[in-house]
């Protein structure tokens, strides 16, 4: 059964979307099956793993207003093992339309219930804020989560996110945990990088990912080929640092598996 795992962070640009793409692709290529979940309007990750929003007849947002059945919806990508459930821009609206239904916050965890049984692992986009979709990535997920740029304002807002993490256990998903927080965009030359690393891991604990994210031209560039890093530059340093994160991923929940028995 999928372990199903959001990718969440109110703050925009710390690299949510890079890592929910290229994850999802690492696990896939560590021969798990993985679904690669957009819940994010923009879009990136859709377009990022090369399918065109503007063409999709139909997207998680359908799914989620209960008018689609998501292995309609599904795409398989080039990567073995890997699947799509797109979104587009009209997954915005979805808010608006859910506000005020009854047991708002659960509508994707039903779309997803179904098709945990196929994959290994769920992996979900989510948008840069901690609205209602992402209360309902949140409410579907095991666990999230949270990529953190090395830079000062690194901690910035995460009291916020990890309050809502809070709240979701207590009003809406008591099994949902914090899988661990990801350093993402680091570079080793400066002091600054290495200063919040060490904070980090000081405050956080065994909480923070022994993986870092480093900056790396061939990881920015990915997503304009519609691409995967581990499709695009398979020897680069990005493409090596996110297979080390699925494989620590993979050891923490085997370990996990190996407790509960």
């Amino acid at each position: 059964m999928a372990k199903i795992i959001s990718i969440a962070n109110q703050k925009g640009g710390v690299g949510k979307t890079t890592t929910a793409v290229n994850l999802s692709a690492s696990l896939a290529v560590l021969e798990k099956r993985v679904l690669l979940v957009d819940c994010d309007p923009q879009a990136n990750a859709t377009s990022g793993i090369g399918v065109n929003p503007d063409e999709l007849e139909s997207s998680v947002y359908e799914c989620i207003l209960g008018q689609a059945e998501a292995e309609d919806v599904i795409f398989e990508t080039d990567t073995p093992n890997l699947d799509l459930l797109p979104t587009r821009i009209d997954l915005v609206g979805a808010e608006v339309e859910l506000v005020n239904e009854k047991g708002r916050e659960q509508h994707l965890a039903r779309v997803l219930g179904p098709l945990r049984d196929r994959y290994d692992y769920i992996i979900i986009d989510c948008s840069p804020s901690l609205g209602l979709i992402t209360l309902n990535a949140l409410t579907a997920s095991d666990s999230v989560i949270i990529p953190i740029q090395s830079e000062y304002f690194a901690l910035e807002g995460l009291g916020k996110l990890l309050n809502t993490v809070r709240i979701v256990q207590t009003r809406l998903n008591p099994n949902l945990a914090i899988e661990g927080l990801l350093i993402t965009m680091y570079d080793r030359r400066l002091r600054l990088a290495r200063q919040v690393v060490e904070d980090v891991r000081s405050h956080f604990k065994q909480l923070v990912f022994e993986t870092l994210i480093y900056r790396n031209t061939s990881l920015a560039e990915a997503p304009s080929y519609g691409k995967s890093i581990i499709m695009h530059d398979a020897t680069s340093t990005g493409a090596i640092n996110y297979l080390n994160l699925a494989q620590e991923i993979l050891t923490r929940n085997k370990q996990s598996n190996d407790s509960e028995e």
